[in-house]
C-alpha cells in the first residue's frame, strides 16, 4: 500500500507513520527571548481524518494541558489513522505569567481569525488559524472556568453539522450544553471556515482535577474512535450517557460579604433551594441565596468573598426526570475503573 504524503505545517514536513513538535515563530520578547506555537504532530501511516486537540488559550487554564500530555502518552497513537494537531499550550504568554490574557490584556478567545499585520493577540490568532485549524477537519478545545471558580465538567457545542452534535454524544462528558458562539471565538472563527469544534469545559483555573483530566482524555479518545483513527475497545458494560440541556443562567449575590456554599457542582437543585449564605463579617446581617431555577449545578464561584451582583451558580437547565448525581457518581466510577484497567492507554 502506497504511503500517504507527509504533512505540511510551517516550513516543516512530517512523514507518514512518524510524529514530530515543531515550533511556529510567533515573536520576539523584550529580552530577546524567541515564542514560538509548539505543536506536536502525529501522522499515521494510513489515511483518516486530522484533528487538532488545543489548551491553554487562555494562559491560567491548564487543566487541558495535562489531558494533551497523557493523550500523546497513548499506545494506541502508534497505529493512528490521520493526523492528530496537538497543541497544549496556546497563549504561552499568558501560561508563563499565570494569567487569562496576552501581554496586551487582549483575550484571545476574543481575537479570531486575527491578522498577520494586527496586534499580538491578532497574529498569534492567525497563526493558529491558518496552520492548525484550516488544516483539520474537527477540533476540541480544552478550557477550564477562569480563577476562583469551577466548572463540572461539559461539552458546549453550537454544531452546524449533525456529525457534530453526534461527537458531542460520542465524547460523553457528564453534561452537554448547547450554547451560543461568541463573536471573535475560536469556535466562532473555525465554524465560518467549515470547521466544527467541540468546547470541553472542566475544573478550576491554575488547578489540576483529576476527575476533569480522565473525563477530557477519556472523551477525546472516544472521538478518536468514533472517527475511526484509533481501534474501538470492546466495552465492559453499559456506558453512562451525557446529559443534556440547552440553557443555563447564573444565580447572583444579593448583598456583598462572606459567601458560604451549601451546594457544590454536579448537584441537582429544585427552585428555593439554599444554595448558600452571604453574612457580613460580624454575623449580624445574614441573605440567603436561594435556587431560582431547578437543574443541575453546572459551575459556581470558589472565592468567599463577594460583592452584591457576582455570578455564584451556574444551573443548567434539564428535564425533571433525570437522575443527574446518580449519573455523575456512575460516571467518576466508570473513569476510576477505566484509568486503572487500561493504564498503559491513559497514563
Amino acid at each position: 500500500m502506497a504511503l500517504r504524503d507527509n504533512f505540511e505545517i510551517g516550513s516543516h514536513s512530517i512523514k507518514p507513520g512518524t510524529r514530530k513538535t515543531v515550533d511556529l515563530p510567533v515573536s520576539i520578547m523584550s529580552d530577546h527571548t524567541p515564542v514560538t506555537l509548539s505543536v506536536h504532530v502525529v501522522h499515521g501511516r494510513r489515511p483518516g481524518p486530522t484533528l487538532f486537540v488545543s489548551a491553554a488559550i487562555h494562559g491560567d487554564e491548564i487543566i487541558g494541558v495535562e489531558i494533551v500530555r497523557r493523550l500523546l502518552r497513548t499506545a494506541s497513537l502508534k497505529s493512528m489513522k490521520g493526523t492528530l494537531l496537538a497543541v497544549p499550550i496556546v497563549n504561552s504568554f499568558g501560561f508563563m505569567n499565570h494569567s487569562r490574557y496576552l501581554p496586551d490584556r487582549r483575550d484571545l478567545n476574543r481575537s479570531f481569525p486575527g491578522s498577520a499585520t494586527g496586534s499580538l493577540a491578532s497574529r498569534l490568532a492567525h497563526i493558529f488559524m491558518t496552520e492548525v485549524v484550516m488544516r483539520s477537519d474537527v477540533g476540541i478545545d480544552l478550557h477550564s472556568a477562569a480563577i476562583h471558580r469551577v466548572n463540572l465538567p461539559q461539552i458546549r457545542v453550537t454544531p452546524s453539522k449533525a456529525e457534530t452534535m453526534e461527537l458531542a454524544q460520542v465524547f460523553r462528558a457528564p453534561l452537554t450544553i448547547t450554547s451560543k458562539i461568541r463573536p471573535g471565538s475560536l469556535r466562532d472563527a473555525a465554524q465560518k471556515n467549515g470547521v466544527d469544534i467541540l468546547l470541553y469545559e472542566a475544573g478550576e483555573g491554575l488547578r489540576f482535577d483529576e476527575f476533569a483530566v480522565r473525563a477530557g482524555v477519556s472523551g477525546v479518545l472516544r472521538v478518536m474512535r468514533h472517527l475511526g483513527m484509533i481501534p474501538h475497545k470492546k466495552a465492559k458494560k453499559k456506558r453512562v450517557e451525557t446529559i443534556h440541556a440547552t440553557t443555563s443562567s447564573w444565580t447572583r449575590a444579593a448583598a456583598g460579604g462572606v459567601l458560604r456554599t451549601h451546594k457544590n457542582i454536579g448537584e441537582r437543585v429544585e427552585v428555593g433551594d439554599l444554595l448558600g449564605v452571604v453574612s457580613d463579617p460580624f454575623g449580624e446581617h445574614e441573605t440567603e441565596i436561594l435556587a431560582e431555577y431547578s437543574g443541575l449545578i453546572m459551575g459556581r464561584t470558589n472565592l468567599p468573598i463577594v460583592y452584591e451582583g457576582d455570578a455564584l451558580f451556574h444551573v443548567a437547565k434539564i428535564r425533571s426526570n433525570i437522575d443527574a448525581e446518580a449519573k455523575i457518581d456512575a460516571l467518576a466510577k466508570q473513569l476510576e475503573e477505566d484509568i486503572l484497567l487500561d493504564e498503559d492507554e491513559i497514563i
